[in-house]
């Protein structure tokens, strides 16, 4: 028994080194691969949060072929500002053909209450449970015009804002083969530029 506690005890010693090599080696991560990887937390339909009449409709091809087309009563909207401040990220939720799908629109040069066109974007698209997630590679591939509709209070944090998004290439899947077509994504939401 007395051996078997020491070896225990040797056994996590030695897990440490390699537990501290893991944390130091994401902490090191470049902060644009933050709009690549999808929050882990799915958006419940508690938390909508899509502004007047919220809503997000495309057309998906190649790997993933669906429609979708999800009303304010359908989709679940979020969104967070990107790390240092730079623009936002949205992301939508809701059902396609049976299953859970969350599309993440990052664009990191939108301004609070200012209308932009032809805004670079980072598109990343996940179907929940599955471990499936496509994205584009960089800032050239997809580009979105939003209008800042309407703001929700006096001190002007939530906005309304409606938006159309292309895609001059597919979304290539993360540690996979396969890749999926936005050519063009519509939406309406709600930004909190007072959300981290």
């Amino acid at each position: 028994m007395h051996y078997f506690g020491k070896n225990l005890r040797l056994t996590r010693l030695s897990l440490f080194p390699g537990i501290a090599l893991l944390t130091a080696l994401a902490a090191c991560e470049p902060a644009a691969n933050a709009d690549i990887r999808p929050p882990a937390v799915s958006v419940t339909a508690d938390a909508r949060r899509c502004g007047n009449d919220g809503f997000l409709s495309a057309q998906l091809f190649g790997s993933i072929e669906r429609t979708i087309d999800w009303n304010a009563h359908q989709v679940a909207c979020e969104s967070m500002l990107r790390p240092g401040g730079e623009g936002v990220r949205l992301r939508f939720t809701g059902m396609a053909a049976g299953q859970e799908v969350s599309i993440i629109i990052a664009v990191p040069k939108l301004e609070r209450g200012v209308d932009g066109s032809e805004l670079p974007a980072v598109v990343t698209l996940a179907v929940e449970g599955s471990g499936r997630f496509f994205s584009t590679a960089n800032l050239d591939t997809c580009f979105t015009n939003i209008e800042a509709r309407s703001g929700h209070d006096e001190t002007a944090e939530r906005y309304d804002v409606r938006g159309t998004l292309f895609c001059l290439s597919a979304l290539g899947e993360i540690n996979g083969e396969a890749a999926v077509s936005i050519p063009e994504l519509r939406f309406q939401s709600s930004i909190d530029w007072g959300e981290q």
